[in-house]
């Protein structure tokens, strides 16, 4: 670190939801990027394309050849075995990266209170944190809540429920608080994190200034998006298993990436430590700022 060349940095997820943003992000702030990506002949954004999957350790080692810093925004939410899928490539890419001699790995992980009862998703995010740097490289890790921008799953989720539903009939778990944050703040503090010396081997809880409940947040959506109030009843039971199938019904989200989202919100994820204010100042912007930005870039696409 404090090198005059340019920092060599490898994003892995470069076509995903945080990567797309996150890699312009970084070339602007002066790093030598290099997208990782399955399909690299696709590849469109800035940077260099690199071909690589972190499901088949084999292709790391050239990937991450010459790499100082590597970001890690990988997850298998869709499959119904991620927790085990999530951690053998967490220890693959931390071993590849060690090899390569990185001096650092950024990860994207989610919040939750040391000791809670996390759900699976939850815990197998916390589970990639230690992988990660099983081999020795330091890792920087932000937990974050909900990201709202266009193309998050959980984002989605929000915006098809409140647009294609009039009214809704919705279980307990709406009455969990949460922390959802913007991906432009994301994004701006994977950016300062990078190569940042203070920033290194420690771990960092990012969201944006409001606390709200699951419910709370579909009304603000419903708001921002056409002004209206949506009529909302509550169920006192209605299981994580006929959640997904419902979900799977009134949007496209697949019902294994749903049901293994939902059993994450009965689970309250606030932050409670604002440290990473110290290394990336900066206000981040309210929910229904980021929701405003959100639906405004579903316009432009």
């Amino acid at each position: 670190m404090g090198d005059t060349k340019a920092t060599e940095v490898l994003v892995t997820g470069a076509t995903g939801f945080v990567g797309r943003r996150l890699t312009p992000a970084l070339v602007e702030a002066g790093h030598a990027v290099r997208a990782m990506t399955r399909r690299p002949e696709e590849y469109a954004g800035p940077g260099e394309a690199v071909g690589a999957d972190v499901h088949d350790p084999d292709t790391l080692g050239p990937a991450l050849a010459g790499i100082d810093v590597a970001v890690y925004l990988v997850h298998s939410l869709d499959s119904d075995d991620f927790e085990t899928r999530d951690a053998a490539a967490a220890r693959a890419f931390g071993a590849a990266a060690a090899e390569a001699g990185c001096r650092q790995i950024v990860y994207l992980g989610g919040l939750g209170a040391e000791g809670a009862q996390l759900s699976p998703h939850l815990r197998s995010r916390r589970e990639v944190e230690g992988l990660l740097g099983e081999a020795g490289v330091p890792v920087t890790v932000l937990r974050a809540a909900i990201v709202v921008g266009a193309g998050g799953i959980s984002w989605e989720l929000t915006r098809q429920l409140v647009k294609n539903l009039p009214a809704m009939v919705v279980p307990q778990w709406v009455g969990t608080r949460t922390q959802p944050i913007g991906i432009d703040d994301v994004v701006r503090y994977l950016v300062g994190v990078v190569d940042e010396p203070r920033a290194v081997g420690r771990v960092f809880e990012i969201g944006g200034p409001d606390q709200l409940t699951y419910l709370e947040m579909l009304q603000v959506a419903a708001e921002v998006r056409d002004g209206s109030r949506l009529p909302i009843l509550k169920l006192p039971v209605l299981t994580p298993r006929l959640s997904s199938y419902w979900l799977a019904l009134v949007t496209d989200v697949d019902v294994t990436t749903g049901r293994n989202l939902i059993d994450s919100m009965g689970t309250e994820v606030l932050v409670t430590d604002e440290s990473i204010r110290e290394i990336v100042p900066g206000e981040p912007v309210p929910y229904a700022e980021a929701v405003r930005r959100a639906l405004e870039d579903i316009g432009r696409d």
